[in-house]
């Protein structure tokens, strides 16, 4: 197994986590580190339990064993102490699962993330119209913003979720698999945005991907789980290997580092990867 040396202190942590559906265990003492300007990327197989262990991170699923705490060093709490609104101006969640609203538009559904900021019977103040402007600038909805969210596409729709975790203005933010759906552009500029919510704003991100190559370009730390427990974690160049790919995947997977950008590309090997010689070989 791989591993790197994690922080003492993060944003939010899980520690020896232990999750269930039912009678049947899935993640076995998962342990993960989420700081500040920094992003995690958790990746392997379907079933390998890391929607699972994001979910639990966020409250949205319940802990069998370990425990979940938000902050840093001594002034760490466990989420469990933290009202439904405490934890929210903390922590917040982009899941693959969403309600898909009618009649309603785009600039209102992004005002929900403002929810954990307003009292009781307060209205809409000039910090929330400037966090709802702010999320659809940088998810590039703003043009949209009047439309009606059952008119748009299901990629348009992805971005209009987003823009609501990032209305909700938390310190950490947990993305599951935010790329989906979206077509090749904004999967770029998804990633690009969640660089710069790292480097520029110091959040802390966790991310569910699918698509390894994303994870290598996005990521400063990667979490790859097998059968619900950690297989490797580290930079992405110490995880990302042909070895432990090969293994979690079960399929031949060659890696090689790109000589110009320096980040780790993975080639999976099917049954007709004898046409693709011209590719460079494993690391």
């Amino acid at each position: 197994m791989t591993t790197n040396e994690l922080p003492a202190s993060a944003a939010l942590r899980g520690d020896a986590l232990a999750l269930s559906y039912g009678r049947t265990r899935v993640v076995h003492d998962v342990s993960l580190r989420l700081t500040p300007g920094r992003v995690t990327a958790l990746i392997g197989p379907n079933g390998s339990g890391k929607s699972t262990a994001l979910r639990a991170l966020a409250r949205l699923h319940r802990i069998g064993g370990g425990t979940v705490q938000v902050g840093e060093g001594a002034d760490a709490r466990d989420v469990s102490t933290l009202s439904a609104k405490e934890f929210a101006r903390t922590v917040a969640m982009l899941s693959q699962s969403r309600p898909h609203p009618s009649g309603i538009e785009v600039a209102d559904v992004v005002a929900y993330g403002r929810h954990p900021h307003r009292g009781r019977f307060s209205g809409t103040t000039d910090a929330d119209r400037a966090a709802i402007a702010h999320a659809l600038a940088l998810t590039g909805l703003s043009e949209m913003a009047h439309r009606a969210v059952d008119q748009l596409s299901g990629g348009e729709l992805q971005r209009v979720w987003l823009a609501t975790a990032l209305a909700q203005d938390t310190g950490v933010l947990l993305l599951d698999e935010p790329t989906n759906h979206l077509d090749l552009r904004y999967q770029i500029e998804t990633l690009d945005l969640v660089r710069d919510l790292a480097d520029n704003h110091g959040t802390a991100l966790g991310v569910v991907l699918h698509d390894l190559d994303h994870a290598a370009s996005v990521a400063d730390e990667i979490v790859l789980l097998h059968q619900g427990r950690v297989h490797a974690s580290g930079l992405p160049a110490d995880v990302l290997t042909g070895e432990n790919l090969s293994l979690v995947y079960g399929l031949r997977i060659d890696t090689v580092v790109d000589a110009e950008t320096g980040l780790v590309r993975v080639i999976p090997r099917g049954r007709h990867h004898e046409r693709h010689r011209a590719v460079p070989a494993s690391r």
